[in-house]
């Protein structure tokens, strides 16, 4: 298999297909911006030792039949760090994604700065940073895989900056560098392992699959459909009669068998990928991001609750897909389905509020079209956060309530066996939220067609 340990061999495992930019900057001379002593002669050895003239590889190369272009780090050349050469490569190879309107895959494998060109190298975060943003503004993916090791700044720029972050197995991953963490650091912290445990990278992928992850990943992110797209069918059981009561529908969404999100996406897409974490330290299994193809080829973002109590890793992952999509141009479908925010000690200390007032944002700003279908519970604030201002549908078995009709009962002082009642009272059945104008329609099951705005098949 391919050496994934030097830049071309990187590329190689990704592509077979390469062109490389040509860069023709000339022998190093004068020992460099700051004359660091001896310089110059490190930099011939790097060249003579790995065959590159610099720490980094760029061109163009076709991935699972999409072209990208392909920045690629060279660690045996200096240990892969950045200084001005290296900026001015990648530089480039922004420009060129941008001109010909291409995703830009970055392999990194880089210690960091470059000591021998002091701040003219530190510089070079700031550069990367501004054409990453360019590159993004232009609604351009993104996606870095990380090799070992990327720590310092091309973890903080090109690595962490991406829209979607993959990893080598064991690969280190850190903004510090082995030899300038604490002498009683746990090594277990700085590998790609445990940024996936922590929100910080989406996927962990071996040599071997990774070719076939990127590819799809690439013509996912590059084959938008054209929303709004309407919602799925409901699953479950056809002959069903609708909720005679509140109480009723309140159980028929909380019951065990009733189909989850996962038995959604699986009905719904023929191929997905999914982004993990809320890059701020957290992840939430209950609440599944990321991109699927429709049947006709096309791509949707898709964010769905689980039935859990979504938790602020949860709505920050739901956040940052909305807004990933936009910049994408890819409409969204969101799948609701909680009885309501974590409301725990730890929840709190972790910024639920912050966070569920961070996907209403997002969602209120979304710049491509969003629908979310009301698969189950829909718990007060914590379900509303996803669901889409006017285009919300609704299964025949779930139930939408601004708040759980125990808590409505705790809070009005009745008895907990007055919650049944209560939830009668609330009328948050499925025809309900049609008549009060919360949901535009019940959606038909088994693959039939949707009701229009305001007409209920069936009465469900």
């Amino acid at each position: 298999m391919t050496d994934p340990t030097t830049a071309r061999g990187a590329i190689a495992l990704v592509t077979d297909e390469f062109t490389e930019l040509p860069f023709d900057e000339g022998p190093l001379t004068g020992d460099g911006p700051i004359g660091w002593p001896g310089y110059s002669a490190a930099h011939a050895r790097a060249a003579a030792r790995t065959g590159e003239t610099e720490s980094v590889v760029c061109g163009t190369g076709t991935v699972g039949g999409v072209e990208a272009v392909l920045i690629s780090f060279e660690f045996g050349f200096l240990g892969g760090s950045l200084g001005e050469r290296t900026g001015a490569r990648a530089v480039a190879a922004h420009a060129l994604a941008r001109a010909r309107r291409l995703p830009v895959v970055v392999l990194p494998a880089t210690g960091g700065s470059r000591m021998h060109e002091g701040m003219r190298a530190l510089l070079q975060l700031q550069n990367l940073a501004r054409e990453s943003e360019l590159t993004r503004a232009a609604g351009l993916p993104q996606i870095a895989v990380l090799r070992d090791p990327t720590t310092g700044g091309g973890w903080a720029t090109l690595g962490a900056g991406s829209d979607v972050v993959l990893a080598l197995p064991g690969a280190q991953v850190a903004f510090a560098g082995s030899r300038v963490r604490p002498p009683d650091a746990d090594p277990a912290a700085y590998t790609a392992e445990a940024q996936l445990a922590h929100g910080h990278v989406d996927a962990i992928v071996p040599p071997e699959a990774l070719r076939a992850v990127l590819g799809r990943w690439l013509s996912l992110l590059t084959r938008p459909a054209k929303g709004p797209v309407p919602p799925p069918y409901a699953l479950g059981d056809p002959g069903a009669a609708p909720a005679a009561s509140g109480r009723e529908a309140v159980a028929r969404a909380r019951h065990p068998d009733r189909p989850r999100a996962g038995a959604y996406l699986d009905a719904h897409f023929t191929l997905r990928e999914e982004i993990s974490g809320d890059r701020c330290g957290g992840v939430d299994p209950g609440v599944r991001c990321g991109f699927g193809r429709l049947p006709d080829g096309h791509t949707v973002a898709y964010a769905a609750q689980c039935g859990t109590a979504t938790r602020p890793a949860g709505f920050r992952t739901a956040a940052r897909l909305v807004r990933l999509a936009g910049r994408l141009g890819v409409p969204v479908l969101t799948l609701v389905d909680t009885p309501g925010a974590a409301n725990d000690a730890e929840a709190e200390r972790s910024g639920a509020g912050s966070a569920i007032a961070d996907l209403f944002a997002a969602v209120a700003s979304a710049r491509t079209p969003l629908t979310s279908l009301l698969v189950g519970e829909g718990g007060s604030g914590g379900a509303l956060a996803l669901a889409a201002p006017g285009n919300t549908w609704v299964t025949p078995d779930a139930y939408f309530s601004v708040i759980a009709p125990e808590a409505a009962a705790a809070i009005l002082k009745r008895a907990p066996g007055e919650a049944g009642e209560t939830a009668d009272q609330l009328r948050l059945r499925p025809r309900d939220l049609v008549n009060l104008g919360i949901a535009r329609g019940v959606v038909g099951r088994g693959g039939a067609p949707t009701d229009v705005v305001g007409n209920v098949r069936g009465g469900a």
